[in-house]
């Protein structure tokens, strides 16, 4: 076995390999994801501690900023009468003396961990006075334990995020055994040469760095620097995953389609209307892909109503001339049923049948099934009715999913297992930011429809407290006056438990007769029958409906050019770029339009930001980088459904700039590899990334 080899090996190997690991401590480790020793050495320390800076209390000194390490005497829960509010306060000490370390705000399983009597806390905080004692109020602590080994000599000491069942003098040794049976041996994929030219430590000189760091050659930025080795290293077994399954694919040979058809020059020259540069570089980028040898495997991103349907549109234009079908799945009815009213109006003038398969189909499924399996129905849109195992095409070359990052990996796979090799494109009307798109989309080739359509309306958006409905409902008589149609949403479809929330159904009938007395109030929810909800949008598109109450089933897909205020109740709940969707349901017209946002005076300072981002801007893309700084790629995102695996360290937010580095490190790597070397390189990065455990985006 080589030297990489074995260090592999030990690396893979599970933590019960190491001495005084047993099932209980594995069980604790595998709650914070250390299931491994590769996984334990990447669990890195959150500070150092520095014993030849720490401070002795009797030593400190009031208004300076100190460390101290003392041991828990007491705790108790108090109440300040001179401030008018509770307080918890524990007393710790050395053999110099005692300090007092109070809270005004905590949570209980915060002080649940420090107030455990004789454990070690390692504290800091600025110094204060009360009553003659010594203080600090609301220090940074953490607890080190009780088995610190009395023969450690260390100054620099590793400090770890606290795993209940584990001690913190415990983990440091089993790290420490794990690191020492590593030897010198390194696992990283990088070569001397390229880490030299790109100025890097050694992935091994990193973890020693962290783990067990030397006081000679220690600071903090070297421990930082060192955090970031490993950050780039896990980065780069992601995007080497990545490269490599792209450099795979472009060997695949695919269909190339002929441009230029007689189909694709009657639709460019019948759709009424010019497009936008950006639609115009976005469908040559397609064009470029559809003709050449290797399948296309595009995502198309575009702000809500940025005209993605029509390039969708060109592009079975393309698949249609040279014999082939498409088929287009969206995640619901609605949007499903929304792409059948545009595109079945812009190919019933060209000639070509189109089907909508969903549910509820009946008798005539079988004939629809039938036409699709000859071929006399070249476009199939649905939902996930399309991937049903009934259904079977003659000659699938174009697959369109629409709004991607609601389907999982295996339900794109069996879409696109409906053909040999189908060109796919996917589209996203959820803005996501630039820097980020790389990394969750890095295996597609990425456009951009960054321009609004001539004629776009702008909307204005503004919050109104919950006591200020009355304005909102003025608004909507306005623009009922002038002829034109309203949207009001709820989060709930009908009454609930939670009597803050207020529901579509219940409010549905209360404007109708109290608010809207003159006018035709609609409803609309997922609830609905199919045909129901297909009857309520059609008479909402053609005003017989003047208010339509709804739930979020109109966040996407809905194009209704009459609508033209939109309010949203119970703002605060909803997310930014669920707020950002919703609005896009107005400005479609010839109108100015606006957006109410009626959220409670009880809301959070999270949901307070996200509110006044929405008055702010109409930009998808800036909504999207505020929502990543505010929620993170995973609660914005949806880890599994947009298969962005969950790093072991770093964040990809704050991180960007080494995965950046890691990108172009992997594209040069890979591409200089043949394909031997790059199976050898993928099997000593392992499995984390591999399609199989679901961080794919194409299957």
């Amino acid at each position: 076995m080589t030297e990489i080899e074995n260090s592999a090996a030990l690396l893979s190997a599970h933590v019960t390999s190491l001495k005084g690991v047993g099932p209980v401590i594995a069980g604790a480790l595998a709650k914070k994801g250390i299931e491994t020793i590769d996984d334990l050495l990447y669990y890195a320390p959150i500070r150092w501690l520095d014993r030849g800076k720490v401070k002795r209390i009797g030593e400190l000194e009031p208004g300076e900023e100190a460390s101290v390490v003392a041991r828990v005497d007491s705790y108790r829960s108090m109440f300040f009468r001179h401030a008018r509010k509770k307080g918890f306060e524990v007393i710790v000490s050395d053999d110099t003396g005692y300090l007092s370390l109070k809270w005004f705000q905590w949570t209980k399983g915060y002080l649940q961990k420090i107030c455990v009597k004789d454990s070690t806390l390692f504290l800091s905080g600025k110094v204060g006075v009360f009553n003659g004692n010594l203080q600090m109020v609301h220090p940074e602590v953490m607890v080190i334990g009780d088995d610190e080994d009395p023969g450690d000599a260390r100054k620099i000491v590793p400090l770890y995020s606290q795993i209940d069942g584990v001690k913190q003098g415990f983990l440091r040794r089993i790290i420490g055994e794990a690191i020492k049976s590593l030897g010198i041996s390194s696992a990283g994929v990088l070569s001397e040469e390229t880490q030299k030219a790109y100025g890097l430590m050694t992935l091994n000189n990193a973890m020693w760095n962290i783990h067990t760091p030397s006081v000679e050659d220690f600071s903090r930025d070297v421990g930082e620097e060192s955090i970031r080795r490993l950050i780039l290293e896990e980065y780069l077994h992601f995007q080497i995953t990545i490269m490599a399954k792209k450099k795979k694919m472009m060997k695949e040979a695919g269909i190339s389609f002929k441009t230029g058809g007689p189909m694709e020059k009657a639709f460019m020259e019948g759709i009424g209307f010019e497009l936008t540069q950006a639609q115009q570089r976005v469908i040559g980028q397609i064009r470029d892909d559809m003709s050449g040898r290797t399948p296309m495997n595009r995502l198309l991103q575009g702000d809500v109503g940025s005209g993605k349907t029509v390039c969708a549109a060109v592009a079975a234009c393309i698949a249609i001339d040279n014999g082939f079908q498409v088929a287009l799945m969206a995640p619901t009815e609605i949007l499903a049923e929304q792409h059948y009213f545009n595109v079945h109006r812009w190919f019933d003038a060209l000639g070509v049948p189109v089907v909508l398969l969903k549910g509820g189909l009946g008798s005539e499924r079988k004939g629809v099934l039938e036409k699709i399996r000859t071929g006399a129905t070249p476009v199939v849109i649905g939902t996930h009715a399309v991937i049903q195992q009934d259904v079977e095409f003659r000659k699938l070359g174009l697959v369109v999913i629409d709004e991607q990052h609601r389907f999982g990996v295996e339900q794109r796979k069996r879409l696109k297992d409906k053909s040999r090799l189908p060109d796919v494109l996917s589209m996203t009307a959820t803005p996501i930011p630039r820097t980020l798109s790389m990394v969750i989309y890095g295996d597609l080739d990425v456009s951009v429809i960054d321009e609004m359509p001539a004629g776009r309306q702008k909307i204005l958006t503004k919050v109104l407290a919950d006591n200020e409905k009355e304005k909102a409902h003025k608004a909507i008589k306005e623009e009922l006056g002038a002829g034109r149609g309203a949207f009001i949403v709820y989060p709930l479809v009908e009454e609930s438990r939670q009597k803050e929330l207020q529901d579509a159904v219940g409010m549905a009938s209360y404007l109708q007769k109290n608010v809207f007395p003159a006018h035709n109030v609609g409803l609309l929810h997922g609830k609905m029958k199919t045909q129901d909800k297909e009857d309520v949008m059609n008479r909402f598109r053609q005003g017989k409906i003047d208010v339509l109450v709804c739930t979020t089933v109109i966040e996407v897909g809905i194009d209704v050019p009459g609508a033209s205020v939109i309010v949203i109740e119970n703002a605060e709940r909803f997310g930014l770029s669920q707020l950002h969707q919703l609005r896009g349901r107005v400005g479609r017209g010839a109108h100015a339009s606006r957006c109410l946002l009626v959220a409670s005076t009880k809301r959070t300072n999270i949901a307070t930001k996200r509110l006044k981002i929405m008055e702010k801007t109409t930009d998808g893309f800036v909504i999207a980088e505020e929502d990543l700084r505010l929620r993170g790629v995973g609660d914005m995102l949806g880890v599994r459904q947009t298969g962005l695996p969950q790093f072991r360290i770093g964040d990809i937010v704050s991180d960007v700039d080494i995965m950046i580095k890691a990108r172009k490190i992997a594209e040069e790597m890979v591409a200089n590899l043949s394909g031997h070397d790059i199976e050898k390189l993928l099997e000593r990065i392992g499995d984390r990334f591999d399609d199989k455990k679901g961080f794919s985006h194409i299957a």
